[in-house]
């Protein structure tokens, strides 16, 4: 069974973290992403062999270690060799007779026959599978069953190049990703959030349009994602995506290897690679190596540089006063590292390129050398923008971080700061940022808007006399305005005209509703319509303005499937998405109130779902749609987890789906069976709400039940029983049971007719999917795809109306008991009190005491 990438990569890590038992999720990720990158090597060089006209007998014949000619025409195309008996597919084939052994002897053969020109990609890239291998199982035994299940797991993940989209890069990135959620602090370690790579690397990428020829650079590279978010976004405006070369640099081993696989797994050709094992602010460029003169005895200089270093590391300053990297700044403290990262970075700009950094907060307004630094990087006018991002945002730490960015020569001399604090989606512990937030800090940044509440272009004069404190709040306020509480309209009632003035922005686009909802002194207004809600609804700027919105989007249906219906085997998903995106803001040009980003988020979160399908039908065509796969759970047997089938489901299109569209009236029968079975359900409740506590203890003894819950079952023997004690005291008891027992009676049969009608639904829905007429299949993907996007954003401007009415509606309730009714209500109640108590009889002293409590309260007066 086919699935798309999204599900493939959800199955294997289920698989995985089951598999991986007592092994910290930390370690368990090397040793899966090494295993597939060894997988994607062997797929690559097999491929390779058979377009060189090796048959696979040849290659089973032939493709050993004593052929010199293949070893060296391999290492020559490919940059190492592997021979049949290594290969993963030759694994598989073993069964069992597969050992962890013949992995030992893989990657050991492995690194003695890599390329020496290739050397720097491939060179120990296995060390740390290899070492970890006695990990899996405390003997070979257990290794052996700990590996075989591993590579039949990975066995599923499709490298034959022939999917139009990046099967094996998404699936390692989404590992990286879900290892990095449960791996706690130390997440921090080889993995930026990807929607925090996905900001960076498009704010690079506006900046770098147009360019032919690009060189990026990331100097704690991680797990290599950042850099290759980066490069996916440049490659969408370049015409050869091999004109982008990377550089990487990372201090822990195990993690630059996850730089260098994922790198080679995309695709990049090792010779657009240049990555580096080592510690970035003490070994830099030029670093003088003889097997990579070109690469190593010069310093570097890229277009673009991202970072994600670790925060407020402790570095070594010392004897680093005349390094060109800090010369012109200064030196970060000893216990703080962060400014010596940032400058690390900018020293390797060309004087056009462009850099984006994470870092901690606190770098924007800490004092002393950091102080200092920040200074020096106002003056010399390097700092574009700053843009502070939510809380917990990044795996394993809650520190407020931010993005700055910054170039080395810039046109512009102010600072746009911009406060992304509030735009995110709670997801778990951590907060992550929505595609609408993404696009609108970008728009903000490459436009460079000043937008109230949320951006603002800072002159440097401000930043003097804020004594180069760049902290985000001193210059944008985002927070919510604290509530006030106007005292004459608390005492005397009304809505303050002030107050109404928030909702200016709804009076500009409906000029005549503010004066049909309110009468006004000029001062204080009041609700004068008594159904606010057809008020709002039958005005004619709010019909106009909804008209006027509707008109807009009166062709978007049909564009979508235009798109999306008519080229589906051929459309370029990637192109179609930016197509559709553009002309999405485009028809928001000149519409007031409804927001571009919230129509945005409704169509990408759609898409991204779309995107799945579209990928699984390019893959297998348009036959896809009808098929119909096995629904396989996991259920316990034996006491283990086991995969079992569970009946069917479609492929790509849901069956709930094609009985909502195709199979209504099917659908609807047994609709109305489950709604008979709630009635009954309601029917045995009045039955229990009339009988007595006295007759619900007759029929528990009936029934000799032990237990004091009243029990409607077997209900025929109680029956029996209370005629023979009583043929006249219990009838009206009698007659309710058997009203119970008839609706027993109905309840099971209806439950077993329910089954039955649900059973048949299920194999005549499969039947009719799998025989779908073209045009069922066009209806069908137009509700699945199109119809959640148009009607999404059409419901935006009612939305806004929605909005505007709870608006008033809580001004209103607001102001809408003022003192003096309160004053008023107190006083009735307490002469109500003193009323009731005036009627009370006792000794004198009881009676002087409820006469000073009337007094106390104001009621005796």
């Amino acid at each position: 069974m086919t699935m798309n990438k999204q599900q493939l990569a959800s199955k294997i890590w289920e698989s995985a973290n089951r598999m991986r038992s007592k092994i910290e999720a930390n370690e368990y990720k090397d040793y899966i992403l090494g295993v597939i990158f060894y997988k994607y090597l062997s797929d690559k060089e097999e491929r390779w062999l058979l377009e060189n006209e090796y048959s696979p007998e040849d290659i089973e014949n032939y493709v050993k270690e004593e052929d010199i000619d293949t070893v060296k025409n391999a290492q020559q195309s490919l940059g190492y060799f592997i021979a049949y008996k290594d290969l993963f597919s030759t694994w598989i084939r073993l069964g069992a007779d597969f050992s962890v052994d013949n992995v030992r002897t893989a990657l050991s053969s492995f690194t003695r026959l890599i390329s020496p020109s290739h050397m720097r990609v491939f060179e120990a890239v296995f060390n740390t599978l290899e070492t970890g291998l006695s990990k899996l199982g405390e003997n070979t035994k257990a290794q052996t069953k700990a590996l075989s299940d591993l590579i039949h797991l990975i066995n599923d993940i499709p490298m034959d190049g022939k999917q139009d989209y990046d099967v094996l890069g998404f699936i390692y990135e989404y590992l990286i990703g879900m290892f990095a959620a449960n791996a706690g602090k130390k997440a921090g370690e080889f993995y930026t959030p990807h929607e925090v790579s996905v900001l960076m690397s498009e704010i690079v990428a506006e900046h770098l349009k147009g360019h032919d020829e690009i060189k990026i650079y990331d100097p704690t590279s991680g797990s290599g994602s950042l850099l290759i978010n980066i490069g996916h976004a440049i490659a969408k405006y370049m015409d050869d995506p091999n004109r982008i070369r990377y550089y990487a640099q990372e201090l822990k081993a195990n993690t630059y290897n996850l730089t260098r696989m994922n790198l080679v797994m995309r695709g990049i050709l090792p010779d657009n690679i240049a990555a580096r094992n080592g510690d970035t602010l003490e070994e830099d460029w030029p670093y003088f190596d003889d097997a990579d003169p070109a690469g190593s005895y010069y310093p570097l200089y890229v277009d673009a540089v991202v970072s994600n270093p670790p925060y407020s590391q402790r570095w070594e300053p010392e004897g680093k006063e005349n390094d060109p990297r800090y010369a012109r700044y200064g030196l970060a403290p000893k216990s703080k590292a962060d400014y010596a990262f940032l400058l690390h970075d900018l020293y390797h700009l060309k004087p056009e390129g462009i850099m984006t950094i994470v870092l901690p907060h606190g770098v924007l307004f800490r004092g002393g050398e950091e102080g200092e630094i920040r200074k020096n990087l106002v003056e010399q006018n390097n700092i574009d923008a700053i843009i502070g991002l939510p809380a917990n945002i990044f795996f394993g730490t809650g520190i407020p971080t931010i993005i700055m960015v910054l170039r080395q020569k810039r046109e512009n001399i102010d600072i746009l700061i911009v406060d992304a604090s509030r735009g995110f989606r709670k997801e778990g512990k951590n907060n992550k940022l929505r595609a609408c937030d993404i696009r609108k800090i970008v728009d903000t940044v490459s436009g460079r808007l000043d937008i109230p509440k949320y951006s603002r272009r800072i002159q440097r004069e401000e930043i003097r006399a804020n004594d180069y404190n760049l902290n985000i709040p001193r210059y944008v306020d985002s927070s919510e305005g604290a509530e006030s509480w106007d005292i004459y309209a608390s005492m005397f009632g009304g809505i303050p005209e002030a107050e109404l003035d928030g909702l200016r922005k709804y009076w500009e686009v409906f000029p005549s509703l503010k004066e049909e909802l309110f009468q006004s002194d000029g001062r204080y207004a009041r609700v004068k319509v008594s159904d606010l809600k057809a008020t709002i609804s039958e005005n004619p700027d709010v019909i106009r303005f909804q008209k006027e919105y509707a008109d807009t989007f009166s062709g978007f249906d049909r564009e979508l499937s235009e798109l999306l219906l008519s080229q589906t085997e051929t459309l370029s998903i990637v192109r179609t998405e930016d197509r559709i995106t553009s002309d999405l803001f485009r028809s928001f040009e000149g519409i007031q109130l409804a927001d571009p980003y919230e129509a945005y988020e409704i169509f990408y979160r759609s898409y991204h779902q779309i995107t799945g399908d579209l990928e699984l039908i390019q893959a297998e065509g348009m036959q896809a749609l009808r098929q119909v796969d096995p629904n396989m759970v996991i259920k316990k047997k034996n006491g283990k987890d086991t995969e079992v089938q569970e009946g069917w489901k479609g492929h790509i299109l849901p069956f709930e789906l094609v009985q909502k569209v195709l199979m209504k009236e099917e659908q609807r029968q047994i609709e109305e069976q489950r709604s008979r079975l709630e009635e009954i359900s309601s029917e045995y409740e009045s039955v229990l709400e009339e009988l007595s506590e006295e007759e619900k203890e007759t029929i528990s003894e009936a029934l000799n039940d032990g237990n004091d819950a009243f029990v409607l079952k077997n209900l025929n023997p109680v029956i029996k029983t209370l005629r023979r004690e009583d043929a006249s005291g219990n009838q009206a008891l009698i007659r309710s049971l058997q009203k119970v027992e008839a609706l027993s009676v109905e309840e099971k049969k209806l439950k077993s007719e329910i089954k039955n009608e649900e059973e048949s639904l299920h194999l005549r829905t499969k039947e009719r999917l799998e025989n779908l007429r073209d045009e069922e299949l066009r209806e069908l993907l137009q509700v699945k795809w199109i119809r959640p996007i148009s009607e999404g954003i059409r419901a935006l401007p009612q939305n806004e109306i929605h909005k505007l009415q709870k608006e008033i509606e809580a001004l209103s309730k607001k102001y809408s008991d003022t003192y003096q009714d309160i004053v008023t209500e107190i006083d009735e109640t307490s002469r109500s009190i003193c009323q009731m108590l005036s009627e009370l009889t006792g000794s004198e002293s009881d009676m002087a005491g409820v006469q000073e409590f009337c007094k106390l309260l104001g009621g005796g007066r």
